[in-house]
């Protein structure tokens, strides 16, 4: 495609790119078992290819390297775009092309344990992004409601609102699923094995295949083999993941108090005190809810660990906990409760930012003002610390989330002053409060306001079910809403 004209020439390609999709995922769910021949001729198309790189290059890692050390300006100013898809729309047609070894880089977790990030080339990125262009739409279709990670339109606040909803009809005993290494484990051949059931390309199934085996290059500067997983950092990973953990989602749909049972079945069978249950996933975070007893959850668990078995998975069993829902559990930063309401002999169930959470955002704090060297201006601390606390307030403003962004609100209004005391030691305090502080005290300069986390309103976020919009409108079909 030419690109002498990129912004039309881009729109042109993502309108193409669209409509492809659009037929492809109706065709997927017109017909559930299809499977897809030719599809290698569309990862190779000019215009996919054009929209993979125009969403490689824009995203924020454009400028991290891989084992090659290009990056996309790099690659922009020197082989220039046109050309440089060229080469690697022709190294994919003569099969030249070859996943190069994955840069892996060890990212800390909470609690002193690392999780594995995998940067690959900008090259393999861009064919990545062509395939899940193509992948997507068609998987997409098979995907059930109940799955929520890395999906298009899907929020985390999806999962959460349906968390929510069960355990407020019936389904109060919760298997809190944990699963060792998920990314890390997932069988290879095992995974093939379900992508073939909707891929008859050779071509395609090669690359996909290509991609999981493509070696990794560790921060010891040695070369390993990957035999297992999805590297975390990879574009693909995230629809490969959903793909392999579908099949806990179609064990629990197939259940007999599952979801695509009747609703008379799951009364008939609750009067005969046999569990139902409900599946909620976020990526390998998910919760099975179950309307019954905490034996009748032990049981599903088990099963539940059985399925996941076949996908070279394992459920901690440390980790993996049944909880009823007036003791509450933690859920994607969420904890999620049954409560009394205050004034009232009525029982409902809340959801509000968990501790963890918290202690991740008043940690955050702390540790910008520690770094945060008091020889500079009052406008670079503000600056640093009003995104972290206005992204999470705003992500946390959807629950019973007040009085913790009071608290929030307090903490901060210690640390930002311990911080101006510090700079300014010889200062009396009201001096300090006049210069530094408005009306009520609050951290302020004459350009800069910290963002104060009291004033972020809060509100109950509306479970929207099957009214999830899809990026592909299907015309005369209707998505399937969750039991």
């Amino acid at each position: 495609m030419n690109t002498d004209d990129p912004e039309l020439a881009l729109l042109r390609a993502q309108d193409r790119v669209l409509r492809i999709q659009t037929k492809l995922h109706r065709w997927a769910r017109q017909e559930p078992h299809r499977r897809f021949d030719d599809l290698f001729n569309l990862v190779t198309d000019p215009a996919f290819l054009l929209v993979a790189w125009a969403r490689v290059r824009g995203n924020r890692g454009a400028r991290t390297a891989g084992v090659d050390g290009a990056t996309a300006p790099l690659i922009e100013a020197v082989r220039g775009t046109e050309n440089y898809l060229g080469e690697v729309r022709t190294s994919l047609k003569d099969r030249s092309f070859r996943p190069l070894p994955v840069r892996e880089r060890m990212i800390p977790k909470t609690g002193g344990k690392k999780r594995r990030l995998g940067i690959a080339t900008i090259t393999d990125r861009v064919v990545q992004v062509s395939m899940k262009l193509v992948l997507e739409p068609i998987f997409e279709a098979d995907f059930l409601p109940c799955s929520y990670g890395f999906r298009p339109g899907h929020r985390t606040h999806d999962a959460v609102a349906e968390v929510r909803m069960l355990s407020s009809r019936s389904y109060e005993w919760v298997v809190e699923g944990d699963i060792t290494a998920c990314f890390d484990e997932i069988s290879h051949p095992a995974l093939m094995d379900r992508v073939r059931k909707r891929i008859g390309d050779r071509r395609v199934l090669g690359l996909v295949k290509a991609f999981l085996k493509a070696d990794i290059f560790g921060e010891d500067r040695r070369l390993r083999a990957s035999q297992f997983g999805t590297p975390q950092g990879s574009i693909l990973s995230p629809l490969l993941s959903n793909v392999a953990l579908s099949v806990l989602d179609e064990f629990v749909a197939r259940h007999p108090g599952g979801p695509l049972s009747k609703p008379w079945r799951r009364c008939e069978r609750r009067a005969k005190g046999l569990p139902n249950c409900r599946l909620v996933r976020y990526a390998d975070d998910w919760c099975l809810l179950v309307a019954g007893t905490r034996t009748d959850a032990e049981h599903l668990r088990e099963q539940a660990a059985t399925v996941l078995s076949g996908m070279g998975l394992r459920l901690s069993p440390e980790k993996t906990l049944i909880t009823h829902i007036d003791e509450g559990l933690d859920f994607l930063g969420w904890r999620i409760q049954r409560h009394r309401k205050p004034g009232t002999d009525r029982y409902y169930v809340y959801t509000y930012p968990s501790k963890k959470a918290l202690r991740s955002i008043t940690a955050k704090v702390k540790t910008v003002c520690r770094e945060t060297g008091v020889n500079q201006p009052l406008d670079v601390l503000l600056d640093r610390l009003t995104p972290a606390l206005l992204g999470w307030s705003a992500y946390f403003r959807w629950g019973v989330s007040s009085s913790t962004f009071s608290y929030l609100h307090h903490y901060t209004w210690h640390r930002v002053w311990h911080w101006i005391r510090k700079k300014h030691r010889k200062s009396a305090w009201m001096s300090l409060l006049r210069r530094y502080g408005d009306e009520g005290g609050w951290p302020t300069t004459e350009s800069h306001r910290l963002f104060d986390p009291a004033t972020m309103g809060t509100k109950r976020y509306r479970y929207r079910g099957s009214k999830i919009p899809s990026p592909w409108p299907t015309a005369g079909m209707r998505e399937t809403a969750p039991a």
